[in-house]
């Protein structure tokens, strides 16, 4: 399978994690909801649908291009479960 590109990347996951939702968050929103769990809280809907819709390989792909490493990733997905009581394949 080929790489997808930045953009296509980018374009898919947030386009998964926005359809449900007036309010639209830009990549570097999305990135900072990774990055900050306070931030996460203030946008659950959308950073439910990023770890519950998008394909773990897709999250990896997207949060690689945000600087944001596996491990940093796979902490805030644990962090997201426990806050909204979901069951996320990188939390686990």
């Amino acid at each position: 399978m080929a790489e997808r590109s930045a953009a296509a990347t980018t374009a898919l996951v947030l386009a998964t994690v926005n359809a449900p939702y007036r309010e639209q968050l830009d990549a570097q929103g999305l990135a900072k909801c990774l990055r900050d769990h306070a931030a996460a809280k203030a946008k659950p809907g959308h950073v439910s649908s990023f770890f519950g819709e998008v394909t773990p390989e897709l999250q990896v792909a997207f949060a690689r291009l945000f600087g944001i490493s596996h491990a940093e990733l796979a902490a805030a997905a644990k962090a997201f479960a426990l806050y909204s009581g979901e069951s996320y394949p990188l939390a686990e």
